[in-house]
């Protein structure tokens, strides 16, 4: 249920849960139109109430208080100003968000959670345990849980340590909600995520140990590479000669898996890690497909990835190939020559516009000598690009 007085801010939440629950019933309610929701109110029917500040001549957390302190009252996600924060958490909100600074992914994450921790604690059995530094965390046999390094909308990644070797492992787990519309589709996706990366030994793709299947859950138990990102390499600076020579690992891994029919579609500098010997490791399979299989997991045409590193025809929702990870490739090892993104925008759409229209931006004199592969690697089409990754190699 979404409770707002503003029509637009009512229209932009519903955009977001259809977006990523297409099936999701969602109820809108006006309180200024419509009249206060009197006292007894108990939300009865809804897994989720996002209630937002702008509630007439009432002040939202009043009413968000006199929410949360209804017995059985669904989980109250609030979206008010930052400094309401502090005082819609202590009042009983399951999550505060920033009505003038919702992102996508963070909103689609706080409300999977929530409804994740929802079925866990209706649910009997012992599936998810306590713990005091990471909260509710999953109960996997032959691991013991040290950290919380990060979530997505259906998984979460977990620092754990091995119980039969002590060594440290990253433990990616997926909760299976049969009651999110989406969750059966991340469910097979994420199986076949190490099914792809399974059948590959190489020495700049992550190393996968052990995949565990429950009633409720899945897991991946995979190498800990405990470097950092790309990401935060190329913030910090990269010599031309490091770029050169990630550029080489990143390309041998890409020639590796499109080999064997796999493409990446999500590359980009957060899911390349470096270990410490400073070399590179391949990881997040996440939206790999297999070039053979159909489109049997996602809908024809659905857009996955990342703006920045899309090429045009992914961009597009148009039909993609293992040149399509060339494309990114080629954007990656611009910003790791220059320190920038080759395009940039305020919008998502803007950007992918850019990728499809934009001239393929020019190097510094200093590095114009490598001007000629990044516009061999950033062709608008495909056909116009260098053909294998195994090209990137031969051509360096």
């Amino acid at each position: 249920m979404i409770i707002d007085g503003q029509a637009e801010f009512r229209s932009l939440l519903m955009h977001h849960v259809t977006t990523h629950w297409p099936d999701a019933i969602i109820a809108a309610y006006d309180p200024v139109e419509a009249g206060y929701l009197p006292d007894e109110f108990s939300g009865a029917g809804n897994d989720i109430v996002l209630l937002g500040s702008e509630v007439g001549d009432r002040d939202g957390l009043a009413v968000l208080k006199q929410f949360c302190k209804t017995p059985g009252f669904p989980a109250v996600v609030y979206f008010g100003h930052r400094k309401d924060e502090a005082s819609a958490l202590k009042v009983g909100a399951s999550a505060f968000i920033e009505r003038d600074q919702i992102r996508h992914d963070a909103l689609t994450v706080k409300l999977s959670d929530i409804l994740v921790s929802r079925r866990r604690v209706s649910t009997t059995g012992s599936l998810f345990v306590g713990d005091a530094r990471t909260g509710i965390e999953p109960l996997i046999r032959g691991y013991r849980f040290i950290e919380k390094l990060g979530a997505t909308a259906h998984s979460a990644i977990y620092l754990a340590e091995r119980e039969s070797t002590k060594g440290k492992v990253v433990l990616k787990v997926l909760q299976h909600v049969p009651d999110v519309s989406d969750s059966i589709g991340a469910f097979d996706r994420f199986l076949q995520e190490y099914e792809l990366i399974a059948e590959i030994d190489h020495p700049n793709i992550v190393k996968i140990y052990d995949l565990g299947v429950g009633d409720d859950h899945a897991h991946i138990a995979m190498e800990y590479v405990d470097a950092g990102d790309l990401k935060r390499r190329i913030s910090a600076g990269i010599t031309e000669l490091d770029a050169v020579r990630y550029l080489r690992q990143i390309a041998s891994a890409l020639a590796e898996i499109h080999a064997v029919g796999i493409l990446h579609r999500d590359l980009k500098p957060g899911n390349i890690m470096l270990r410490s010997d400073d070399s590179i490791a391949l990881i997040d399979f996440g939206l790999a497909k297999r070039m053979r299989l159909r489109m049997e997991l996602t809908d024809e045409g659905e857009i996955f990835g990342t703006p920045y590193y899309m090429s045009p025809e992914q961009g597009h929702g148009n039909g993609i190939d293992h040149r399509s990870d060339i494309y990114s490739l080629g954007v990656i090892f611009y910003e790791m020559l220059t320190g920038q993104k080759p395009y940039r925008a305020d919008t998502a759409m803007a950007i992918i516009y850019l990728h499809a229209q934009a001239p393929i931006p020019l190097l510094s004199a200093r590095l114009a000598k490598y001007q000629v592969l990044i516009n061999m690697m950033l062709a608008k089409d495909p056909d116009n690009r260098l053909q294998s990754a195994a090209e990137v190699e031969e051509w360096l």
